[in-house]
């Protein structure tokens, strides 16, 4: 509203002709306006930049002062800063004052209005502020970034994973620094097709340092570095021999020290006590070699900075599929892998039907014996429901949809589930933010998302381009595919901002109508550098050749997990609901801050009835279901995670899936009171509504006795010993 009465304002003074907000907004006409009006328009950032003055700010922050003094009074701080305005006006109009300028005019103000004990919470409000600012620069070692800001929870993550040391272990590069690094590597690709580096780096640093794209980790932490890994997901083959399952491991641990994380199909490998080499010889089975895995990889830090992350998975049809399941049942400890079972169309039609299936020895190929899928089923969902594992992927279902049915078939995924891949293939990942998508007005910019994804689709594609794979086998199945997964981050703060229930039919319509665009515009965009630069080398045989589509790119589009990408926006992550909308953090001297999501706190202020206590309240009730105080409106639409019903998770993801080539990360989460039928129909339903896989976890999961889960393991093991 300020900005349109300042333009209308402005409006006298420019020239008679077509004109946009976006040519009104620059530092010509702003100073122009400022020295013919004698107003304040500008004011100076710390950094040096110059910014609009804006009134709402100086409300908040008198807002907040109010408010520790239990004194809030929404009208009053506004006509508090209608008087900073006109005080700033009289004083400081015709120059651009600094931000400590303006904050000693409201000091001013507010001691002359007799609020003396909220102008000393201001005081003390601009020296906690001060002693953020000055935490940030102690985590840059002194140096304030100059061109971004950031949480300090992002700087926390920035200066912990991601910002460049020298030998010696001193920080060398800021955050914009950062950017710049990796924008121009990327962009070198350019020079192999003919293009513009320096072009492509100014398009990629923008979308980079205005956070409204953000590749995954090795992106960030190894372009423009002698290592030069920029990718994450692989898939490491493991075949039925000692031989290849020692490789494997060699194979993933040069991954995971390079940066990445790695899917493993352990469904080829002979069951516990098969023969091997003549009569004499008996096997150990895949879980024994699973823990050769999981030691190797937790020895390994990806590129010295993380623990690695890898994704197990066992057909439902082969014979040691109870011991899988129940795996992390008794304290077993493998912490770095992700579990999930391989549902087979097969399966889940005897499972609906009620009737047996065949368990199957991979030596072999023989039925060994059939079974009750009830039996495993009821497993799979007691261990779901006990220990959030194992999550589940429908194998079938991903093949068919595979876009190169003709180089084989998918047997593993990406460690959390959101790339199913080849043996040996990789994937270049990042995702879109679509919290800048929504305007100040709170309309969804369909255009600026279109501009976005062109820049990501062409950066990716630079990506896969310029990578160096850690293993001669992955680069040629890279390559082969150019697979890419690019993905959203901040769904449900869209919601928030654009006032939307996620759990409703209205919240589904907004996912396919967001990722229908996201997935015909990456598309179109990478038909569009098939046109410049040439078809993924697989290309032939693909589905897209029976379309008669031209694409770069194999697999362009899936729903990431973007943990820390998502803390480094300080958007929502990925496609799931907020865990929390406030949490208590100490400092450490001891202190309690109250963390907010900064949408809510907008709404709460709106609604005259935002404090300090509400917040604490909320944050140690872990919800705000159930607090009448606040209206229902708002409680309808800041729901978390734990708020909502898990068959709405199903419904959301689903709408998700119907557009992405990939598939989806997201956890289905389940109160602490979910009993295990529930936890059965959310699977379910997974598989009715068209999901690839999908993954529960039950808030506050203990190890609960089954019953009838002895009995299960009893009948399976009968069952494998039948010929």
């Amino acid at each position: 509203m300020y900005a349109k009465k300042i333009m209308k304002a402005a409006s006298n003074h420019l020239p008679k002709k077509p004109f946009t907000a976006h040519i009104f907004i620059n530092l010509e006409w702003c100073t122009f306006l400022m020295e013919s009006k004698k107003t304040v328009i500008q004011v100076r950032k710390r950094n040096g930049t110059i910014a609009l003055f804006n009134k709402q700010k100086v409300m908040l922050a008198v807002s907040k002062a109010m408010d520790a003094v239990d004194d809030l009074d929404l009208a009053q701080a506004e006509i508090i800063g209608n008087e900073v305005v006109e005080r700033a006006n009289e004083k400081l109009g015709g120059t651009i004052p600094s931000v400590e300028q303006v904050q000693d005019i409201v000091e001013e103000i507010l001691m002359k209005s007799g609020h003396v004990k909220v102008a000393k919470a201001y005081i003390l409000y601009r020296h906690q502020r001060y002693e953020l600012r000055e935490a940030k620069k102690a985590l840059l070692h002194g140096v304030m970034d100059d061109e971004i800001e950031f949480s300090i929870n992002a700087l926390q993550i920035l200066e912990n994973r991601y910002l460049l040391r020298n030998e010696n272990g001193v920080l060398v590069e800021t955050p914009s620094q950062m950017f710049k690094r990796v924008a121009k590597h990327i962009a070198n690709a350019d020079k192999k097709y003919n293009g513009n580096p320096k072009e492509s780096e100014k398009s990629f640093y923008s979308v980079l340092s205005k956070k409204l794209f953000l590749p995954t980790s090795p992106t960030l932490m190894n372009a423009g570095t002698p290592l030069g890994q920029l990718v994450s997901p692989f898939a490491v083959p493991v075949d039925d021999d000692v031989s290849s399952i020692f490789d494997a491991v060699k194979y993933a641990a040069l991954v995971h020290q390079s940066g990445g994380g790695t899917g493993f199909s352990f469904s080829r490998l002979r069951p516990r006590r098969d023969k091997v080499g003549g009569a004499l010889g008996i096997s150990s089975g895949p879980l024994s070699f699973m823990r050769i895995f999981e030691i190797s990889v937790d020895i390994i830090k990806q590129a010295g900075k993380r623990q690695g992350a890898n994704m197990g998975i066992l057909r439902v049809d082969h014979p040691d599929i109870m011991e899988f399941i129940n795996l992390k049942a008794d304290g077993v400890s493998m912490p770095n892998f992700n579990l999930s079972v391989g549902l087979t169309d097969a399966f889940m039609r005897a499972l609906r039907g009620g009737t047996n299936y065949s368990i199957i020895n991979p030596r072999n190929k023989g039925a060994i014996a059939t079974i009750p899928a009830r039996v495993v089923f009821d497993n799979i969902v007691a261990m779901a429901w006990r220990k959030g594992e194992p999550g589940i992927v429908f194998l079938d279902r991903i093949n068919k949809k595979h876009s190169c049915q003709h180089l084989g078939r998918i047997e593993t995924t990406s460690p959390c589930g959101e790339m199913p891949l080849l043996p040996f293939e990789s994937a270049a990942e990042g995702s879109i933010n679509l919290v800048k998508m929504v305007d100040d007005d709170n309309i969804f910019n369909w255009e600026r998302l279109k501009q976005v994804l062109n820049t990501a689709v062409h950066f990716l594609d630079n990506v896969i381009t310029i990578n160096k794979y850690p293993l001669k086998e992955i680069r040629e199945a890279s390559l082969n595919t150019r697979k890419m997964g690019l993905g959203i981050m901040g769904f449900a703060d869209v919601l928030y901002k654009m006032g939307i229930k996620y759990d409703s039919d209205e919240g589904v319509i907004w996912a396919k109508k967001i990722m229908s665009f996201v997935q015909k515009t990456a598309h179109d965009a990478s038909e569009k550098l098939a046109i410049s630069r040439g078809d993924f080398p697989a290309w032939k045989g693909s589905k897209f050749e029976l379309e008669k589509r031209r694409m770069r790119n194999a697999t362009v589009t899936a729903i990431l997990p973007t943990g820390t990408m998502s803390m480094i926006a300080d958007v929502s992550p990925g496609l799931e609901p907020n865990f929390a909308l406030c949490f208590i953090r100490k400092a450490l001297d001891g202190r309690e801050f109250v963390y907010t999501n900064s949408y809510f706190k907008n709404a709460l202020i709106k609604e005259k009835i935002y404090s300090e206590t509400m917040l604490r309240n909320i944050a140690k009730r872990g919800t705000m279901q159930g607090m009448t105080e606040i209206p229902k409106k708002i409680r309808d639409i800041f729901v978390t995670a734990q708020d909502i019903p898990a068959r709405w998770h199903i419904k959301m993801q689903a709408a998700f899936q119907e557009f992405t080539d990939g598939a989806i990360s997201k956890t289905i989460n389940f109160s602490s009171s979910a009993t295990v039928k529930d936890v059965e129909e959310g699977l379910l339903a997974a598989w009715d509504l068209g999901c690839k896989g999908v993954t529960v976890y039950r808030d506050g999961s203990i190890d609960a006795q089954i019953i009838n889960l002895q009995k299960q393991a009893i009948a399976l093991k009968k069952a494998k010993n039948r010929k």
